[in-house]
């Protein structure tokens, strides 16, 4: 089940859920563009090959709302917004540890292509996000980010640098165990429509599953 936020001729936000790549990936798991690819290829009736654009990503366990492009003008103009941070994302995280009440996080990151593991290196690029605390129960953290740049697994790794890792990130956090979920959620997105240039926002409630639940 596809879970559309918005259609017109030029736009697609969908909910992603957890686990689910974006686009293919070594697993060979059935991914985000090629279900929605044949979504509007069966729902438009379009012979050959369908065109949609990827114009942002999030990371495979991640949740949350995405926007692609059904016409590479579309493409072009998104991929533009994202190149100025015009595209505006707004994530919620749980995190170990109790956070001080609002902060910068500035750091060079560098990411390990064979690895796929990004760390801090001053030779990196630079990585900004702002966040806020939002709660504080058994031990972990509601956090709101603002992210300023878009660096591979950025907040994962920006957060488990000051010791707050994310909570079930098995890749940066060494508490986390197996079965649990990163707690990672894009929870809004605000961008200007590619050609009636309105301002778009779409939000969504947090998953009503643990650990997010803490803080309902």
């Amino acid at each position: 089940m596809i879970d559309i936020l918005y259609e017109d001729n030029h736009i697609l936000v969908v909910y992603k859920k957890k686990n689910v790549p974006v686009c293919k990936d070594e697993s060979n798991d059935l991914d985000l563009l090629t279900i929605l690819k044949k979504y509007l290829k069966e729902k438009y009736n379009k012979p050959g090959n369908v065109f949609l654009a990827l114009v942002h990503r999030l990371d495979r366990p991640v949740s949350g709302v995405m926007v692609f492009a059904k016409t590479s003008k579309s493409a072009s103009r998104l991929s533009d917004q994202v190149r100025k941070h015009e595209l505006k994302k707004t994530y919620y995280a749980v995190v170990l540890g109790k956070v001080n009440e609002n902060g910068t996080l500035k750091n060079n990151l560098l990411k390990d292509k064979k690895t796929n593991i990004t760390k801090v290196d001053k030779n990196g690029k630079e990585a900004i996000l702002t966040y806020e605390f939002i709660d504080y129960k058994n031990d972990l953290s509601l956090v709101k980010i603002n992210l300023k740049t878009g660096r591979s697994h950025q907040i994962r790794v920006q957060f488990s640098y000051i010791n707050h890792p994310l909570y079930g990130d098995l890749k940066y956090n060494n508490k986390a165990k197996v079965g649990e979920n990163i707690a990672l959620f894009a929870q809004s997105l605000e961008f200007t429509h590619p050609t009636t240039k309105e301002k778009l926002n779409f939000s969504l409630d947090l998953p009503d599953v643990y650990p997010y639940n803490l803080f309902k």
